[in-house]
């Protein structure tokens, strides 16, 4: 096995620790706020007894969280085609090294879930893919061509709602996506849930932050809110996993490339414009909605360039694009509780490049 193949291996396994250590970090975190109130003044503790109840129900819905977590867990060394782990036998907290960035990646992949699957998040969705799927539709209607010849990626696919959606129009659709949180997360949903709202999370229990109401911290989401099974037969939808700068090096071969915030996950946002643009037939467009929150800028150990929106529109113009369509300001949340008192909103960028013929 060489070095890149080890530390595939090692990334793997470590990812797979994180979703299993989910059940014992986070209510270790119970455990201590159980234990902090034990030590408060007998009339406090007096005073908080619902919140010591509230703790209790917090456990509650943390074992029911685990237990999904079990079941997008399971199997997943066999999930890629033509990779085969060993089979997983790692126990909670013992043997791998856990990062505490892992497991809020886990809770997040959670609320990612409900983004994506649950008509808990259809707000958020008509926000964000909402304006992608009405210009595609727009630049290829179905009564000017045959869906089916449509070829559109999906790059930063996430948990592949924006991608079904396509391929549920008729577009012949492919995701890609490099997190194995994402992916984990994906296949699980994609391949293997049936019926409507038939498993149930509970999203906002990570955080006693901002909250209004206990109730409003314990509310549950069910997904998934459409069969992911039910696409048309003739459907072409696939999810790729990997680096889109490895995997996207065939010139000219889509027809549309539709991005969600995912160009500021580059190190070097030049190279994925550069790619988008050399993978797009002649003729073919680029549509984009997203900030530019740049995923690298304060990263241990990560070099990053940051260039504003002005930079990279100056980017996209020198790379050969035109620029057809451009909004500013559009209003974007991302997996926020709509309950919370505190919610981060950006104002997002919207446009369409076009490459010439």
């Amino acid at each position: 096995m060489d070095d890149s193949e080890a530390q595939e291996k090692e990334h793997f396994q470590r990812i797979v620790h994180a979703f299993k250590s989910y059940r014992s970090q986070t209510l270790k975190k119970v455990t201590e706020k159980e234990g902090y109130l034990k030590t408060l003044p007998p009339h406090h503790q007096s005073l908080l007894e619902s919140y010591k109840s509230h703790l209790g129900q917090q456990r509650t819905c943390i074992e029911h969280n685990a237990e999904i977590i079990k079941l997008i867990i399971k199997d997943v060394e066999n999930m890629f085609e033509n990779v085969q782990h060993d089979p997983l036998n790692i126990e909670d907290d013992h043997g791998n090294k856990l990062l505490a960035p892992d497991i809020e990646k886990v809770q997040s992949t959670i609320r990612q879930i409900v983004r994506d699957w649950s008509t808990s998040g259809e707000h958020e969705r008509n926000q964000c893919y909402g304006p992608i799927i009405r210009q595609v539709e727009h630049l290829f209607p179905e009564n000017k061509v045959c869906a089916q010849d449509i070829s559109i990626l999906v790059p930063g696919a996430g948990l592949g709602r924006l991608a079904y959606e396509l391929a549920r129009r008729g577009y012949a659709c492919q995701g890609n996506e490099f997190s194995l949180f994402m992916l984990f997360a994906s296949n699980f949903v994609l391949n293997k849930c049936r019926g409507l709202n038939s498993l149930r999370v509970y999203p906002w229990v990570h955080t006693g932050s901002n909250t209004l109401c206990n109730i409003d911290q314990l509310r549950a989401a069910t997904f998934p809110d459409v069969d992911p099974s039910d696409l048309p037969p003739q459907s072409q939808f696939t999810m790729a996993a990997g680096d889109f700068l490895e995997i996207y090096t065939e010139v000219g071969v889509w027809d549309c490339v539709a991005t969600c915030f995912f160009v500021d996950c580059a190190n070097n946002i030049v190279a994925f414009i550069e790619t988008i643009y050399k993978i797009l037939k002649p003729g073919g467009y680029w549509v984009n909605l997203g900030p530019l929150l740049y995923h690298f800028a304060d990263q241990p150990g990560e070099l990053s360039i940051e260039p504003s929106y002005e930079e990279v529109k100056s980017i996209i113009l020198g790379i050969g694009f035109k620029i057809t369509v451009e909004e500013k300001g559009i209003s974007t949340a991302y997996t926020h509780n709509p309950r919370s008192m505190l919610n981060y909103e950006y104002q997002s960028i919207f446009f369409v490049a076009h490459k010439p013929f």
